[in-house]
């Protein structure tokens, strides 16, 4: 028997008046949702999913947006309504649950006095006292533990999964027909992400709530919703049951979204060898067989060979040689109001050798950038060495670490704010050749550009701002800026968690180019375990600062021996939406059972 749908969408089409032309972000999208049902909205940025959610809550009211068509949403026109009309039908009939958390929660008002608010404006009748207590409710049904304590807290004392919940929460103050999810597990690491969705499927049956999942990752929705419609250029270019547009694609755009998507089964070695396979492909397009054949013959002669593990000698020196590296932090709030510390690393040890890459993956708060800091000596360890090229460069002061900050570099997480938006590109790059001691402007022009060709971009914007470049596009200026001083090691912290998945395959790509070309040596630290296998010839594995168990990649996926690393790997998001039920029943068993 079929359910009369509590969401429907026919001929949508949202356009932005510009000065240079109208942008059609939005054309002709169509599609429903029946009660209790979920649909996913999938596609890259730019591709018009957040347009739409935010044309579902009409929230494009007071803008310049031109919305035509149909959106109804338990029976009333979205399009039509009354401003007023539109405040009662937000948070009762639709809720949304938006990406960043920290940015949908006031930081000076306690939990418990936001989600009151968001019940008392649509329900001014129900007394403050009941308001709490349904606020007490809605954390407890989210799982925050003793609710009764935490509606006193304030976000900064939660997590970032906790406070996701909160939001989750207070989009559930007033039972809403219909809740919107926009990206609700970016950023997050796996077991966060998976007790997330996890979470959303839960409420979705126990309330018979309709759900619409928002992402740009085919893996996420997989196992959340029934139907999927796959957006590009604000067109949906695919749409049906989730099982058989993620198993038999009909749109080359969902198949190359569904390649783009790392796979916890893909070994590194399986990964270099495409890679690989693609370049040559895409040379011998370009320059024709018998050049690549030339090349691929010199190149096997002068570079290491990516399809096979490094092989050392024995008498081989590591590049990079830490050994007991702790760090702790003094913290307030102990007994009589005394400090007391706080150890994020303890104990951690390893050695890294010329070329190779250390994966280093953990949930959020495990001590992973904390680490990477230590290495890079931007925090000096409370206890242990770390020795760079046989030299201990623990506690060396600043002026002699200097000559030394050319050869360890960082690409951090966010390219969005990691670059200067004061600075154009040139400058950003160019900046550290002055600082080691590099005069010639006119020399340091050419080496960026160079270097900005070198990375997939138009040497002839060296002189535009950071602000002209997609995500994607940033994030490669900030693996120019780090490769600009010819470093021998650098440390990805987080590079591609901020990215859509296609992108992040290009990223992943072009550092897999760099590290053939130059000799690389990285040190990749990321929550996603997909991704990290990918990249690493070891896996280091953390837990509350350390390290529960360390190895080579594919021995640590395929044969994992502690508890925790399993626990990883069952929450990793996997394409078989029938696997990632069983996951997701797996998960509550031990959930059940702990």
């Amino acid at each position: 028997m079929s359910r009369s749908p509590v969401v429907r969408v026919d001929d949508l089409r949202v356009t932005f008046p510009m000065m240079d032309g109208d942008v059609h972000a939005v054309k002709g999208l169509s599609f429903e949702v029946p009660a209790g049902g979920a649909l996913g909205i999938v596609g890259e940025s730019g591709s018009g999913k957040s347009v739409t959610s935010l044309a579902l809550m009409g929230l494009h009211r007071g803008s310049r947006a031109q919305i035509t068509g149909s959106i109804e949403v338990a029976g009333q026109d979205v399009v039509t309504a009354t401003d007023k009309r539109l405040r009662r039908m937000r948070g009762n009939d639709i809720a949304m649950v938006f990406q960043d958390p920290m940015q949908s929660l006031h930081p000076q008002y306690t939990i418990g006095n936001q989600l009151i608010e968001a019940l008392r404006v649509h329900r001014p009748q129900i007394s403050r006292a009941q308001a709490r207590s349904r606020a007490v409710e809605s954390l407890e049904r989210v799982g925050i533990a003793e609710p009764e304590k935490r509606i006193n807290s304030y976000p900064y004392e939660f997590s970032g999964g906790m406070r996701q919940r909160v939001v989750i929460a207070m989009g559930l103050m007033c039972d809403p027909k219909v809740l919107l999810a926009d990206e609700p597990t970016t950023a997050l690491d796996v077991t966060v992400q998976a007790r997330i969705l996890d979470l959303l499927d839960e409420l979705r049956r126990d309330l018979g709530m309709a759900l619409i999942l928002v992402s740009h990752d085919l893996a996420v929705v997989a196992g959340s919703v029934d139907e999927v419609v796959v957006m590009r250029h604000g067109q949906a270019v695919e749409r049906g049951d989730v099982r058989r547009v993620l198993s038999h694609p009909e749109h080359p755009y969902t198949q190359a979204l569904l390649d783009a998507v790392p796979r916890v089964e893909v070994s590194r070695a399986q990964r270099r060898a495409q890679d690989r396979a693609d370049r040559a492909r895409k040379a011998r397009e370009e320059k024709g067989e018998a050049t690549v054949a030339t090349e691929a013959r010199a190149g096997s002669e002068e570079g290491f060979d990516a399809f096979t593990p490094l092989s050392r000698s024995r008498d081989e020196e590591p590049l990079l040689r830490v050994r007991d590296v702790s760090q702790s932090f003094k913290v307030r709030g102990g007994l009589w109001g005394r400090s007391t510390d706080f150890w994020a690393v303890k104990g951690v040890s390893f050695d890294l050798y010329k070329g190779e890459t250390l994966g280093v993956v953990g949930e959020s708060g495990s001590g992973k950038s904390t680490l990477s800091r230590m290495i890079m000596r931007l925090l000096e360890p409370t206890e242990g060495t770390v020795e760079f090229e046989g030299q201990d460069i623990t506690h060396l002061s600043d002026r002699r670490m200097r000559p030394l900050r050319n050869e360890v570099q960082m690409v951090f997480q966010n390219p969005y704010s990691s670059l200067n938006p004061r600075l154009t590109i040139g400058q950003s790059i160019g900046t550290a050749l002055k600082v080691q001691g590099e005069r010639d402007g006119r020399r340091n022009r050419v080496r960026v550009q160079e270097l900005l060709e070198r990375v997939g971009l138009e040497p002839d914007h060296y002189n535009r701002f950071p602000h002209a470049f997609s995500g994607g596009q940033r994030q490669r200026i900030a693996i120019a800026r780090a490769l600009i001083l010819k470093p021998k090691l650098i440390i990805c912290d987080e590079p591609v968690s901020a990215l859509d998945v296609s992108t992040q395959d290009q990223v992943l790509r072009l550092l897999s180019e760099l590290q053939d070309d130059f000799g690389l040596t990285y040190i990749f630290v990321a929550h996603d375990l997909a991704v990290v296998r990918q990249v690493s010839d070891r896996v280091a594995v953390m837990r509350k600062g350390e390290v529960v168990e360390m190895g080579d990649s594919d021995g640590i996926y395929e044969n994992p021996r502690s508890d925790y690393t399993r626990r990883l790997l069952t929450a990793a998001p996997v394409l078989d939406p029938d696997e990632a039920r069983r996951l997701r029943a797996e998960r509550a068993r031990a959930g059940s059972e702990g």
